[in-house]
Formats: C-alpha cells, structure tokens, sequence
C-alpha cells in the first residue's frame, strides 16, 4: 500500500507516494502555537530577557530604527510590525525608521513592502531598503577580522534605539537565524558580508546548522552587532502554518539565545543512519521563491545521504534562480560543482553570493542532485542540478536499482527540521 506524503511547495503542497516500508519522514517535534500571539508579543515586550521593557528605552526625541526582515523571510511581519507598532504609538511616527534587512538580496517594491508591512504601516512610516553597495548610506564601525571594512546602514548606527526583528530557525552556517544576524549581514555593507562569508569561514566545520560557539562565522556576526551599542531584540518561532509558537524579546544575544535552544528541541531530529535517498524541501513559500534559497533545504538534507546517494530537492522557484543575479552568473561560468569549488577557493577570489555556490557545489560534488521546481530543464542543467518532473517515479526508479536494501528519508518541511546522524 501506498504511502501519500504533503511536501511544502510554494503556496500549498506536492505529494509523494511511495512504498510504505521504504520511506522514514523527518519532521520537526511540534510546539503548541501560541493562544493569543498579541497579548505574547505585548507581554514580551514587557518582560524581557536580560533588558528593561522596551518603553524604558525609549526617551523624547529618540530615532528609532526597527529592523524587519525581507520578501524571503517567513517572518509575519504584517503582524507582527504592526503590534510593535502599536506598543510605541507614543513615539512620534517622524522618529520612526523601518529598515528592510534585505542584505545583498534584491530590493523589495512598494507592493511588496505593503503586503509585508500591512499597507497602513508602509503609507504612513518611513519604509527604507538597505542598499548594501550605497557608500553614502553605510558608516564604517571598524574592521572586519580579516582587515575589511565593517559597514552598516548609517540610519541603523545613528538611531538612539534599534529594534531588530525576525523569526529563529536552523541556519545552514550561521547555526540560527535571527538574533544579530539581522544586522549582520541584513543591514551591513557588500564588503562586511563579503568577508564574514567567504570561504574559509563558509568551509569551517563549525560553520553548520544548530552551531554558535566556535562558528567563526557566527561569533564575529556576534561581534560587529554588538559594536554598534545595545539594541532590543523582538524574534519569534514559527509552526510549518506560520502561526507563532513563541515570543522572545530583550538583549540581542541573551534572548535570541534563548529562543536558539527552544528551536534546537524542536528541529533537531537524531538519525541513527545515512539513507539512499534523502527528499527535501525549502519550506515553500516565501523561502522557496528562488534557487538562491533552496540551497538550504538542499543542506539540510545533505546531512543525512550517504555518500554518492541521490538527493531531491522540491523548490517552486517561482523568481528563478533568480536570473542574471550573482549566484546565477556563477554557476554558469563552470562547467561543473568541482571547477566552481576550485574558483571559490583560489586566492583572491571574491563574488557575491559565492557562499551559496560553495556549500551548493560541495553538496555537488558528494551526491547526485534532482531539482523538483519551475525553472526549465536547460537552467536546472546550468544550475548543475538534474531535472526532475515527478519525484514519486524518481524514487521509485531509484529504488529499483537499488532492491530491497534502498532507504528513503522525508523532510517535508525543509530546513525546518534538521536531521543529524547519531555519533
């Protein structure tokens, strides 16, 4: 008998069938969602973590800066800003400033930021996107540990009290989301991110999902969010429906590493072996609206496979990959995952979005790789992946060559549940 599993896809699901005995499903221990997530967001704001309640923060005549996250973020911004909002309404909107940490992502259109925001919000507040190669909107807070420059938005530097929001989840090398990573690299220059994630950061072993302490990568974003002064922190988590299952607000570093470790229960899923064949998602929408996102799902995945097994990753991709963009010109200028990784580690090479391309090809270059998306077959080719239009007959076919031996994982939900084989 068949066994029907929902992957997330985009907008909605994509089923898999497969022979019940075959497939393991993977998926994150699920948290009660919160009752009444205003009165939460309220009560967090009120009782911090490690810091005074937000409104003592705040004095006359104060900038303030609220970090959001991006269009490829599943923070629910549209309600979430608005109740923080709320909570400041005594502050003069005049002194409000919403700074999108797009990082080296694309900028997001004004229809964009009003479905993030919620249009109230984005007509009446000042809504900016930070343009990470703008010299004129960065200011220089020292060096990097490699010598760079460390730039940050200067509306994020000036402001007397910063605000950074987002949501927590696994992060494929910074260990967690949220927390100072929306300063760093959301609201930091091209050069800053440029060094903290180049490549021999990128390709320490501690530079993985679940892993702060002794991520090179993680403790110097640590290091330059905290350079800057004091800022309050307002994350949350998240159910696969978006509904939130906590709230954690105060000290950037104190409370997110809180919330750090209410996600690790959750997410982190022990395997006691490598599988054949391992199904992964991006999570759907919005993080899989490009190929450029979906290289986390790939990673998640990636950690559960033996070595040389097929790996499917369903990823809509509904903005491509996206075209003409950093990560796209890269991949097209090899002719294969080992020549990209032998470019991306020569010395003085430099490229946005080069830390994608490396963790993709390493991927690459141990496992054969099926994409499940919208793109067409000839950019899934240059993209170095393999098309792949039905993932049930692809299993399946991968299960006839392999007999009565072949395993199956599922991970339905991407990047959300993150397996680890048992020591």
């Amino acid at each position: 008998m068949p066994k029907r599993i929902e992957l997330s896809y985009g907008r909605g699901k994509t089923q898999l069938d497969l022979p019940e005995n075959y497939a393991t499903v993977i998926e994150p221990t699920p948290q009660k969602v919160l009752r009444d997530e205003h009165q939460a967001v309220l009560d967090a704001l009120d009782h911090p973590v490690g810091a005074p309640p937000l409104r003592e923060w705040i004095q006359p005549g104060h900038q303030v800066c609220i970090v959001f996250t991006d269009i490829t973020r599943a923070t629910p911004n549209h309600r979430l800003i608005p109740w923080l909002l709320d909570y400041l309404s005594f502050v003069p909107r005049n002194q409000v400033t919403l700074l999108n940490a797009v990082g080296t992502h694309r900028p997001n259109t004004p229809d964009e930021l009003a479905v993030l925001l919620s249009p109230g919000v984005a007509q009446n507040y000042r809504v900016i996107n930070h343009p990470c190669e703008d010299p004129d909107q960065l200011l220089k807070i020292g060096q990097m540990r490699d010598g760079a420059p460390a730039l940050l938005n200067r509306h994020l530097v000036e402001a007397d009290v910063r605000i950074i929001t987002g949501f927590i989840e696994p992060h494929f090398f910074a260990g967690f989301s949220g927390g100072p990573k929306g300063i760093l690299p959301g609201v930091a220059g091209l050069e800053s991110v440029l060094s903290n994630h180049g490549p021999h950061n990128i390709g320490h072993p501690k530079a993985a999902f679940g892993i702060t302490t002794g991520n090179p990568l993680w403790e110097e974003i640590q290091e330059i969010a905290l350079r800057v002064g004091p800022s309050f922190l307002l994350n949350v988590t998240l159910d696969h429906e978006r509904r939130l299952t906590g709230v954690f607000a105060g000290d950037l570093i104190e409370a997110h590493r809180v919330g750090c470790e209410f996600v690790r229960e959750s997410a982190m899923q022990r395997v006691e072996e490598p599988f054949d064949i391992v199904v992964t998602t991006n999570s759907g929408y919005p993080l899989d609206l490009n190929l450029y996102q979906g290289v986390k799902g790939l990673s998640a995945g990636a950690r559960i496979l033996k070595p040389g097994g097929l790996l499917i990753l369903a990823c809509e991709c509904s903005e491509g990959i996206p075209a003409n963009s950093p990560y796209d010109r890269l991949l097209r200028s090899a002719r294969n995952p080992a020549e990209l990784l032998e470019r991306i580690q020569s010395p003085g090479f430099s490229w946005p979005e080069q830390w994608q391309v490396q963790i993709q090809a390493g991927i690459q270059a141990k496992a054969r790789v099926q994409l499940f998306s919208r793109l067409s077959d000839a950019d899934t080719r240059a993209a170095h992946f393999e098309p792949c239009r039905d993932i049930s007959r692809a299993v399946e076919a991968e299960l006839h060559h392999l007999g009565a031996t072949g395993r199956v994982a599922i991970l339905p939900q991407g990047p959300l549940t993150i397996p680890y084989l048992a020591d």
